[in-house]
């Protein structure tokens, strides 16, 4: 039977199509249809591998399963499905795994059957294959960019479709870019708008003083001090952002995004309470650092080119910016007594990045809700929420700051 599994044809051009988040497989036979929707289609099929209704089909039956339909699945998949077959301890899958798989939802048992199986996945490896096209040579280059297991780059290079295309990292960089141009012919500078008397009566920055306007602490990342701050968060923005989103979805990092520029307004507003602050170091931050980390933690899985020098590239972008939104927090203001911007965002928009970041990195199309990391580091990250919500609505008036003037 096993013997029969691993000979099983396998189709070069694979029917398989998916939906818009990836999540479903629609595989098609000349003589048979596999359903998609709804979940009780699903039955049907399993019923034909389980004649005693036990809900459970044993690994060698899920083999035949393989058999009859592998040849219309991408090669890559079943070389997956055969490697879970193959590692699954108690010999058998139950129905849930069973939808899970063949809709493409892995478990967490799904990644631990391959890692601890006794089947080693055989063929070339993904950075071998010849012959692709431009758009499969770009996927490939952002699996091995981001993704650490061999695994996991060949399922996602079968299952990414452009569809959604990575939209909102781009989208966020176009409308900062936008705002940019906006109030630099407004105020008449390009380098160094900060220093413009009108830079801080834009409706977008966070200010101490109009703290309230509880908007600000998220439509600061849209305005920036200069042009020198705007092209270095631009260009990591878009050199890490873009691949992750690729690879990870706009939901996930959206929420990393967020949460960094959040967490960067709120850490001004409870460290540095007279400060204002511009620029989307915040979000900027928390997604770059996620990523080095994630890196750093895998790095004998991570086969991206050259990236030893890559990290250290990194590194020194993020330390030439943090150094100049340090020095400029410093330098004497244009119009005292209202400081400079504020550099503490960069700090908070790290601490996402090394923790709700990682865990979304970490998890590669695993459900964020049953990491008990993921809940652990929200937790956390909604605790301090709260507490800067009530420092900002308390601690001003009982510590009696002096905060510069409204804009």
């Amino acid at each position: 039977m096993k013997g029969e599994a691993r000979e099983a044809p396998i189709n070069s051009s694979p029917a398989v199509a998916a939906n818009a988040e990836g999540e479903e497989i629609e595989v098609l036979e000349s003589s048979d249809i596999l359903p998609v929707a709804p979940e009780e289609q699903w039955k049907s099929l399993f019923d034909k591998y389980d004649p005693e209704n036990s809900g459970f089909i044993s690994t060698e039956r899920f083999r035949d399963l393989l058999a009859t339909h592998g040849s219309e699945l991408d090669p890559h998949k079943l070389e997956v499905l055969l490697a879970l077959a193959d590692g699954n301890a108690d010999g058998k899958i139950c129905y849930q795994d069973f939808v899970n798989l063949m809709s493409n939802k892995r478990s967490n048992s799904f990644r631990r059957a391959i890692l601890q199986g006794s089947r080693q996945i055989k063929g070339c490896s993904l950075r071998d294959e010849v012959g692709l096209g431009l758009s499969q040579r770009l996927v490939r280059h952002v699996a091995y960019e981001t993704l650490p297991r061999e695994v996991d780059r060949k399922w996602y290079f079968d299952s990414y479709t452009y569809c959604p295309p990575p939209l909102l990292i781009l989208a966020i960089t176009i409308t900062e870019v936008a705002v940019f141009m906006y109030y630099g012919f407004q105020l008449d500078r390009l380098v160094l708008q900060v220093s413009s008397p009108s830079f801080l009566k834009s409706p977008l920055p966070y200010h101490p003083q109009l703290r309230a306007q509880a908007w600000r602490y998220l439509s600061y990342c849209f305005m920036h001090t200069g042009i020198e701050h705007l092209s270095l968060n631009m260009a990591m923005q878009l050199l890490v952002g873009v691949p992750l989103e690729m690879v990870h979805g706009a939901l996930r990092i959206g929420l990393v995004y967020v949460c960094g520029v959040l967490a960067g307004s709120l850490a001004v507003s409870v460290t540095d309470m007279t400060a204002p602050v511009v620029g989307s170091s915040g979000g900027v931050y928390a997604l770059v650092s996620a990523h080095l980390a994630n890196v750093v933690m895998n790095w004998s899985g991570m086969k991206c080119q050259f990236k030893l020098f890559r990290m250290a590239m990194a590194l020194v972008c993020m330390s030439v910016e943090f150094g100049r939104a340090v020095w400029l927090r410093f330098y004497p203001p244009a119009f005292p007594p209202c400081p400079n911007p504020s550099f503490v965002a960069h700090l908070g928009g790290v601490m996402v990045g090394l923790t709700l970041g990682v865990v979304v990195l970490q998890n590669y199309e695993q459900r964020l809700q049953e990491q008990s990391l993921f809940w652990i580091f929200f937790f956390v990250y909604t605790l301090f929420v709260l507490c800067a919500v009530f420092w900002n609505i308390f601690a001003y008036s009982l510590l009696d700051v002096r905060l510069p003037p409204p804009p």
